[in-house]
């Protein structure tokens, strides 16, 4: 074939499957009808689901009317059922919450509290004056405000100094004093508890816990062995989320240039394993089926690894969702696929209809699946290489799909966003496999972890010198936050996604081959 202008053949592009969305209104349903339950209160979640169940009416005697085979109004009927279903439970939930025991103390109440962590203590930003704080998410057992122990559960938020509390492990039931806050915000957390000095009685955490616990604190001892300060103490970050060894200086850089996502456990960290296990095992030429016993091996090892907290399983799903997307070449499936896991997990916790992170992580990886595989495409045609479209295409559509709501809780919208996701896009996969091996080889053989880590010192370096001058610049654009400044920035990313979409599938021009002149 003739190569044209750009270096590409004149062959026509593959021209992706469509997608199948029929479970996207169900699903954005779900999400908003949980939303609102929780936020408005019990008795707006039931109203709308009232007005839903109306509706559903309504829409089943049209579908009646007109046949049963109307694909729209067999899609409005599922969404608008599922989210009447989804409005009732979400008002159950906000309803206990409203009538838990410690919403009727007030604030400053001293009380003496056992609860168990549900994640591992995060450390707060250092104040300048005081001690650091760290914040824990846990589950309450009981509590005592006077004579009498009160047994109640729900989500409580806890603050407390380092000491006793910085190497709890999620599982453990601890017992401490603290004095009752308000919540900081309208979701299901019953209160925000700070502690009153460290706990008084710690029990045993479950037993893939402590083996967790012990990996990641022999991954953190070997990088404090091999590497340099900054980047002994991003590299736990980088693979299993573990930002206890964070410096403050290398967290506000990764703050400002928008790769904060890089040292919370993400769909990106699942995708890049299951990747690497998925090519090694066709390189190996192994059977599919063991291929996909040895991929579910290694998420569930690395589940444990990172806490099968909510965040972490939200993180599996999501990832190992986009290596459908890319993998396995099932773009097709990709996006029911997330669309049924958002539905599974909002039914499963409620809480997560207002939690960022996942919102993030569902619309990073909607893009992923929607977005940009067309603009990929698109920008080899124009010449560009396979792996820096498909980089710049994906920290694109990422970025432009999470900046309203980014924008909506900081106020600030990262302008180097794309190019510094872009720059680092080649480090994070070496860093994250060899951090990896390290993780599961520290405890067998410890200076072969450290030689691994040892091979991460130049990306990490460059991983760091990037966050670090991209944020000298200081190059970001300030809006006003919350929902002012979350609707603008909205209008203006959606305009230039719907810019990219056209230009990305105009078609092609193609050249016609030269003529012979005898012929």
């Amino acid at each position: 074939m003739t190569p044209g202008p750009s270096g590409a053949s004149d062959r026509e592009p593959i021209t992706p499957p469509p997608l199948d969305a029929r479970l996207v209104l169900p699903a954005i349903a779900c999400w908003t009808a949980t939303l609102t339950a929780i936020v408005a209160g019990a008795h707006s979640g039931l109203l709308l689901a009232a007005g839903l169940a109306t509706t559903a009416v309504v829409v089943a005697g049209w579908r009646y009317r007109h046949g049963r085979r109307c694909a729209v109004a067999s899609v409005l009927l599922a969404s608008v059922l599922t989210a009447a279903g989804f409005a009732v439970v979400g008002a159950w939930h906000e309803a206990r919450v409203a009538a838990h025991p410690l919403r009727h103390l007030a604030a400053g109440t001293s009380l003496t509290v056992v609860a168990v962590p549900a994640d591992d203590p995060k450390p707060l930003p250092a104040r300048p004056f005081g001690p650091r704080q760290w914040m824990i998410q846990a589950e309450l057992r009981e509590y005592r405000a006077g004579p009498d122990s009160v047994r109640a559960g729900g989500a409580v938020l806890v603050l407390a100094p380092a000491a006793g509390w910085s190497a709890l492990l999620p599982g453990q039931q601890v017992k401490f004093r603290a004095r009752l806050d308000n919540p900081w915000r309208h979701d299901l957390t019953v209160a925000v508890l700070r502690a009153q000095g460290p706990p008084a009685a710690v029990g045993p955490a479950p037993w893939w816990q402590r083996v967790a616990g012990v990996i990641r604190g022999r991954l953190a001892a070997s990088a404090a062995r091999a590497l340099p300060g900054d980047a002994a103490g991003l590299l736990p970050g980088l693979v299993d989320g573990d930002i206890s060894r964070l410096p403050d200086r290398v967290r506000e850089n990764f703050r400002e240039t928008d790769l904060t996502h890089l040292v919370a456990v993400s769909g990106t960290n699942v995708t890049i394993i299951l990747m690497a296990v998925s090519r090694s095992v066709d390189r190996l030429s192994v059977d599919r089926r063991l291929g996909l016993v040895l991929s579910a091996a290694a998420l569930l090892a690395f589940v444990i690894l990172a806490r099968p907290s909510p965040s972490v399983l939200r993180a599996a799903l999501m990832g190992a969702i986009a290596v459908l997307a890319t993998a396995l070449g099932r773009r097709k499936q990709a996006l029911p696929a997330l669309c049924a896991a958002v539905i599974g997990l909002i039914a499963y916790r409620p809480g997560l209809a207002l939690d960022v992170g996942f919102a993030l992580s569902v619309l990073a990886t909607a893009a992923l699946i929607v977005l940009s595989p067309a603009w990929s495409q698109w920008l080899e045609r124009h010449g560009w290489p396979h792996r820096l479209a498909e980089a710049f295409a994906v920290a694109t559509a990422a970025f432009l799909v999470t900046t309203p709501l980014l924008a909506a809780l900081t106020g600030h919208v990262g302008l180097l966003a794309v190019l510094v996701n872009v720059l680092v896009e080649p480090v994070v996969a070496p860093i994250t496999i060899l951090g990896t091996l390290a993780a599961v080889t520290a405890g067998i053989y410890p200076p072969l972890a450290d030689l691994l880590l040892r091979l991460t010192i130049l990306p990490l370096r460059w991983l760091l010198s990037v966050s670090e001058h991209g944020a000298s610049l200081g190059v970001s654009l300030s809006v006003p936050d919350g929902v002012r400044g979350g609707v603008t920035v909205a209008i203006v990313a959606t305009a230039l996604v719907a810019l990219l979409i056209r230009l990305s599938h105009r078609a092609p021009m193609t050249h016609a081959p030269d003529r012979d002149p005898g012929g």
